[in-house]
């Protein structure tokens, strides 16, 4: 038989293959689904930010886990489920804890 090594000669690839698939593809992904994450956490009121519709517009006050409401226009407020926001345009600095 001169086929013996076949499944040895076809396996060493596929897990080549796997391998620069995850370091090349895979994991970056993960990484910037992480930062993004951060990102989300992060917001405070007075941030500037950028959502996916390409809306820009000023956080006005965090309701919930989910949910932000951002001010798009004076007097204009508008809900946004957090994931949506692709970017933050400038960050507010923390308020001073009062004693």
């Amino acid at each position: 038989m001169e086929g013996g090594g076949g499944l040895g000669g076809l396996l060493i690839p596929m897990i080549l293959i796997f391998g620069i698939m995850y370091f090349l593809m895979i994991r970056p992904q993960q990484k910037k689904l992480k930062e993004h994450k951060a990102m989300i956490e992060a917001l405070r009121r007075g941030d500037q930010v950028v959502t996916q519709g390409g809306l820009i517009g000023k956080v006005a006050r965090v309701k919930d886990d989910n949910e932000v409401e951002v001010e798009i226009a004076k007097g204009v407020n508008v809900r946004v489920v957090r994931s949506t926001i692709s970017q933050v345009l400038s960050k507010t600095e923390p308020a001073e804890k009062a004693d």
